[in-house]
């Protein structure tokens, strides 16, 4: 329809009104803001449109329209450019979008805000573009370090009407066509990664930020040091919000502005921590609770923390919960929940690590997803104005994986459910990684380990102090109507950890073998972690004893103390198959450890019967068959 008459009734995307409609025989959307900031300011997305849309939401919540019209498969050529022109025109009369429009340009698109830009420059207020093509030579043609896009290649060619020899001699390229753009003093801002392959960094954004300079114009590059051409734009998007701002004269003041070395900070704020801000404020006293492993339990980024939540908040009285106990993940977390974070009361801030356990101990990516997602859950169920802090803490084996361009699974799997909930969260693998790499300080010399040094731990609290600050900025709300419940979607695994708890071991049927030890305690000189030791312990030393629970629920699991000489259990439900499990661990040489095994995930919500007995064989560095159960784990209502 190239009067622009809406094609299909107006929808949602990302909770703000869209419309999809033709232009010029082309597909075309936009995307309004609730309320329009003046002068009508809009971000033109050239291609992939809902992509990696951190920047795109930001903006239509500060006011900013979002518009798109296809035209795939034509690499920024001058027939695209006249369905831009089209688009534009409609944009500007029919809606009375402003005059100059922000471009942002992905990957390919970067041709196109290129093209277009250099053609009306008086119509572009900046670009934004992120690892974008510069020059199509480079990508799809192929002709430099990159492995290009053979079809594509031939796609492009035919868009242009070149043959491949008058390609290769194309004087329009963006990286040979930026005078327009700089004449008329166009702010550009690339964010790219460092180490993209597909789209060689060299080739395209270096040579731009080389001569853009050069003619006299500004460019911001945002290099991601491991980065390859995925993933595209910022986890937290500020830097970029703050450029465009800038550059359409509305100010950057809503935005944090990070103090790291690529101009880009490592968390992600999604529905933010309002409601804790507001208690607060107003009631003057609250109640944080920190969650994981060794890196929470001990001294360190959780003390400094604390001060700076006192800095923010200097007349509250704040009751601080340790409910870090080392060895222990997202999974035992689930399952302790109640007895460790809501025990006390009401929770205002929760903060949660686990990716360094849930790594280490060998969690399954389903498991981790679970033991996650049952945390939030549970923490929402018992009160959706909790607000929560997902934290991914480093190690050795995260840090080879995003030297190598990756992310660690963990973290993606953790990203998942805080994604899912709106859960800010704040990766800490990711910043240190890079900050050795910007030569600030040395793994071996001043991070030092896993369990950080004190130089650590303070890397550590002024991230999460930053996370903080960008939070809270501009002061805590005037009323309680500033707080608001946090939603509770679908899980992403209905077999999640969200009712999950301890059941004492005294509910247990134990036959002959088995001992009711009510006070258990090492007796072979071996240390134990504290919570598990002086308690009550269900135990057989030797193969052959059976033991019978009755449960509700849909999973069940044992938290056993996991010693020099631990063994291995047999077990089924309802009456299915045996199934083994080993409970020795690489850690179990040298300390009862404590450690959290689900046997059974996923079952009919009702009631079922485990049978489990101590197993004939054990691990070969096992010096026995020793089972100590402390706790049964159970996900369902008591």
């Amino acid at each position: 329809m190239a009067d622009g008459v809406p094609a299909r009734p107006t929808q949602r995307w990302n909770g703000y009104r869209r419309t999809d409609f033709e232009v010029d025989g082309r597909a075309c959307i936009l995307v309004c803001p609730e309320s329009p900031a003046t002068g009508t300011p809009w971000i033109w997305r050239t291609e992939f449109f809902g992509h990696e849309p951190q920047a795109d939401v930001a903006l239509l919540g500060l006011g900013f329209h979002v518009a798109y019209i296809d035209v795939q498969d034509m690499y920024g050529a001058p027939v695209a450019m006249r369905h831009m022109d089209a688009l534009y025109a409609h944009l500007t009369t029919r809606h009375g979008l402003s005059p100059r429009a922000v471009l942002e340009g992905f990957s390919r698109g970067g041709l196109f805000a290129f093209n277009w830009a250099a053609l009306h420059p008086e119509r572009v207020a900046c670009i934004y573009a992120d690892a974008p093509v510069c020059d199509f030579k480079s990508w799809p043609g192929g002709k430099g370090v990159g492995p290009g896009s053979p079809a594509d290649w031939r796609k492009c060619l035919d868009a242009y009407a070149l043959t491949e020899a008058e390609a290769l001699a194309y004087p329009r390229n963006p990286v040979d066509n930026l005078q327009p753009l700089a004449a008329a003093g166009i702010p550009l801002l690339h964010v790219c990664g460092a180490a993209d392959e597909g789209v060689p960094f060299d080739e395209n954004t270096r040579v731009v930020e080389g001569r853009y300079p050069a003619l006299g114009a500004s460019i911001v590059v945002l290099a991601k040091p491991f980065c390859r051409h995925h993933p595209h734009s910022l986890r937290d998007p500020a830097p970029i919000v703050r450029f465009v701002l800038r550059h359409t004269g509305l100010g950057d003041a809503p935005v944090h502005a990070p103090g790291t070395p690529y101009g880009y900070d490592y968390f992600t704020l999604r529905d933010g921590l309002s409601n804790c801000r507001q208690r607060f404020a107003s009631e003057r006293r609250g109640r944080v609770v920190f969650l994981g492993g060794s890196i929470t339990a001990g001294a360190g980024w959780r003390d400094l923390v604390a001060q700076d939540l006192r800095r923010h908040f200097p007349e509250t009285e704040f009751e601080l919960v340790n409910a870090g106990i080392p060895s222990l993940g997202s999974v035992p977390g689930a399952f302790r929940f109640a007895r460790d974070v809501l025990a006390r009361g009401r929770v205002d801030l929760l903060f949660a690590e686990a990716a360094v356990n849930d790594q280490t101990n060998g969690q399954s990516d389903p498991e981790q997803v679970r033991g996650m997602e049952g945390i939030v859950r549970h923490a929402r169920n018992a009160d959706p104005m909790m607000d929560i802090v997902l934290l991914h803490f480093v190690d050795h084996a995260k840090m080879a994986v995003i030297r190598g361009g990756g992310t660690p699974a963990v973290i993606c799997n953790h990203e998942r459910v805080a994604e899912r909930y709106g859960v800010p969260s704040l990766d800490l693998a990711q910043e240190v990684t890079e900050r050795i790499h910007a030569g600030e300080f040395t793994w071996e010399e001043d991070f030092r380990d896993l369990h950080p040094s004190p130089f650590g731990h303070a890397l550590y609290a002024r991230a999460i102090g930053r996370l903080l600050d960008a939070a809270w900025s501009g002061g805590p709300p005037a009323d309680a109507a500033a707080a608001r419940p946090h939603g509770l979607p679908a899980p992403l695994d209905t077999a999640c950890y969200d009712r999950g708890r301890l059941v004492g071991v005294a509910a247990a049927h134990l036959g002959d073998g088995w001992t009711l030890v009510p006070r258990w305690v090492p007796v072979d000189g071996v240390a134990a972690r504290p919570g598990f030791t002086d308690v009550p312990a269900a135990v057989a030393e030797h193969p052959g004893p059976v033991l019978r629970l009755a449960f509700a629920g849909t999973a069940v699991g044992v938290f056993v103390a996991s010693g020099p000489d631990a063994g291995a259990i047999e077990f089924r439900v309802d009456g299915g198959a045996m199934e083994t499990r080993d409970l020795f661990t690489p850690w179990s040489r040298s300390l009862h450890l404590p450690w959290a095994q689900v046997l059974a995930a996923g079952l009919p919500p009702g009631h079922h019967d485990l049978e489990m007995r101590v197993a004939e064989g054990a691990h070969p560095e096992s010096r026995g068959h020793a089972v100590r159960i402390v706790h049964f784990l159970i996900n369902g209502v008591e």
